[in-house]
């Protein structure tokens, strides 16, 4: 047993897209990670650049153990990402607390994202002046899953359920959130306002005509309206864009996306 102030040493080996976040050499590897006293597991696991909300399974000497398992001399620590198919029972499943509806929070830069899974009918709340303690607290409150590039941001205390986006381009972005939460499927393509996620609803003709350009009224009988900003949308040549561009992405994702001609 090391004398008191002495320091001690645990292996640490991170599995799966966990590596995203060591270093290139550090990868696929173990770990030593030197301590003194008895630090809480979760402190360590974060001292590597691995967020929390990260991890769902950690293994201490084969057995498993909790974010406050308290390290100890020669410990072997093998920490495992969010499963999506395996069942880890009876483990100690970490982010085992599943959200009751799938919503999300994105910081402010991941607007194209969060406009992105609003198209697709997503619920995604995306505000531009939150700073980080603000936003991991709306997080929690609103039981919305938090979206970041920002590693740090999701290594604060109060977090459950929290995600580091990968990728840097928008629409790269959205296939890996549709992968990652096994979203296909789940899509209402043109039923949110892409502007403040507010939802769309079918507004009678007559109601909005003196808001549709001549032109549009001149053809065209459907119209809908945000509930939030009042904004007013209809099937124009933008939308059916829009639409290919959905159906693009589901593909890619993993399952045929629908049409242009898509409802509304």
């Amino acid at each position: 047993m090391p004398e008191a102030g002495a320091a001690s040493q645990a292996t640490f080996r991170f599995y799966a897209e966990l590596n995203d976040f060591l270093p290139e050499g550090n990868r696929q590897s173990e770990l030593i990670h030197a301590f003194i006293g008895s630090p809480r597991v979760k402190d360590a696991i974060e001292s590597f650049g691995v967020p929390h909300v990260e991890v769902d399974l950690i293994l201490a000497n084969g057995i498993s153990v909790d974010f406050d398992y308290r390290l100890g001399a020669d410990d072997r620590i093998a920490v495992y990402p969010v499963f999506e198919s395996v069942n880890v029972s009876p483990a100690v499943r970490l982010q085992g607390r599943p959200l009751r509806r799938t919503a999300f929070l994105l910081d402010v830069h991941l607007r194209r994202l969060a406009r992105w899974l609003r198209l697709l009918g997503f619920d995604a709340s995306c505000p531009r002046d939150e700073d980080d303690a603000r936003l991991a607290r709306r997080s929690v409150d609103e039981g919305r899953i938090l979206l970041t590039r920002d590693r740090e941001l999701l290594k604060r205390g109060e977090l459950t359920h929290g995600y580091w986006v990968r990728a840097t381009d928008p629409r790269r972005q959205i296939v890996e959130i549709l992968r990652r939460f096994d979203l296909v499927g789940d899509e209402r393509p043109f039923t949110r306002c892409p502007t403040c996620n507010g939802l769309l609803a079918e507004v009678p003709k007559g109601e909005v005509l003196e808001r549709i350009p001549p032109r549009t009224a001149a053809w065209l009988d459907r119209y809908v309206r945000c509930s939030s900003c009042d904004k007013l949308f209809w099937q124009g040549t933008h939308h059916a864009r829009l639409g290919r561009a959905i159906a693009e992405v589901l593909a890619e994702a993993g399952a045929a996306g629908p049409g242009a001609d898509q409802r509304s």
